[in-house]
């Protein structure tokens, strides 16, 4: 899943699968799904490329540009009438709120990679699918079942092992998830499509990103312009925030959700065998206890929902 992108499927129980789907357009829907969860997954190369810009400035331009290209994606795609639906007084105010939280889950995920937290950070989405479950609970009165009560109070205590064995509280990997769980409930409330939706988020961001950029620019303290390489990947936000996303609404509709569900997984695991093996972060027990708890969690999780569509 996108730490910056739509919010991760649920794994439970859905439909079956359109009539009509051949399998080489399911296997079409899995490749586009692999590549956009594997282009997010490996986000911490892009943000540590950036590490010489403050994540605020980073941040205000992923937006400005996303939204540049996000328009064009849109319009290309004959979606203008969707977008003029987002704009309903009723679903702009939510909007806003969704656009408030994926702004602060960008904004703190650019500082945790750029910070050497990219660890973290995976922590953070590995969590996020039973951050989603504790959500539903509370809010929208949805109950656990007995695996995915062993579940997620299997990742409670490797997250209680990391704070007494390591001595530090997960803040980051807990905001991004919580961030994220949050955004994906408003954002199903507010019945849009993701780029039309994303692309709403990003206009309503945008003001406040421009008189940001501006004001940077004036005092001389801006990186856009000071160096080529840095104005490049800048610029490159917006494809590289846009593109994935369209490469998983494709998949979403050609594949189980089921199957997205698990596919999502990409996108830690990337994450975190970058942290460990590329940028070689402090992993010692409690670190290790405590991912292998949130694995085995996850894998409890994932059984019971594929169980679920099974007995369906």
């Amino acid at each position: 899943m996108d730490p910056n992108g739509p919010p991760p499927p649920r794994t439970t129980p859905c439909a079956p699968q359109p009539p009509g789907r051949d399998p080489d357009e399911r296997g079409r829907g899995l490749a586009y799904g692999l590549a956009a969860y594997l282009a997010w997954g490996l986000l911490p190369l892009y943000f540590k490329a950036l590490r010489g810009v403050p994540a605020v400035e980073v941040l205000a331009h992923r937006v400005v540009w996303s939204l540049v290209l996000l328009a064009g994606v849109v319009a290309a795609r004959g979606g203008r009438s969707a977008f003029r639906e987002a704009f309903r007084p009723r679903r702009i105010a939510l909007l806003a709120a969704t656009g408030a939280l994926i702004a602060t889950n960008w904004l703190v995920y650019i500082w945790t990679v750029q910070s050497g937290r990219v660890l973290e950070g995976s922590l953070g989405y590995f969590v996020n699918p039973l951050v989603n479950v504790l959500l539903g609970v509370l809010f929208l009165g949805e109950t656990l079942s007995r695996a995915q009560r062993i579940a997620v109070a299997v990742a409670a205590a490797g997250v209680a092992v990391l704070v007494l064995r390591a001595g530090t509280f997960p803040w980051v990997a807990l905001v991004l998830a919580l961030s994220f769980g949050l955004y994906a409930m408003l954002r199903k409330r507010a019945r849009v499509d993701a780029l039309g939706g994303l692309l709403v988020e990003t206009a309503l961001l945008a003001p406040a990103a421009l008189v940001y950029l501006a004001a940077r620019a004036a005092s001389g303290a801006g990186a856009f312009g000071a160096a080529t390489g840095t104005t490049l990947l800048l610029a490159a936000a917006g494809p590289i925030t846009a593109l994935p996303l369209v490469g998983f609404a494709y998949a979403v509709n050609r594949l189980r959700l089921s199957t997205i569900g698990l596919v999502q997984y990409v996108t830690p695991t990337s994450q975190f065998l970058l942290a460990v093996l590329l940028y070689r972060e402090p992993f010692g027990a409690p670190q290790a206890i405590a991912f292998a708890a949130i694995w085995a969690s996850l894998a409890l999780y994932t059984w019971d929902a594929l169980a679920r569509i099974r007995w369906r």
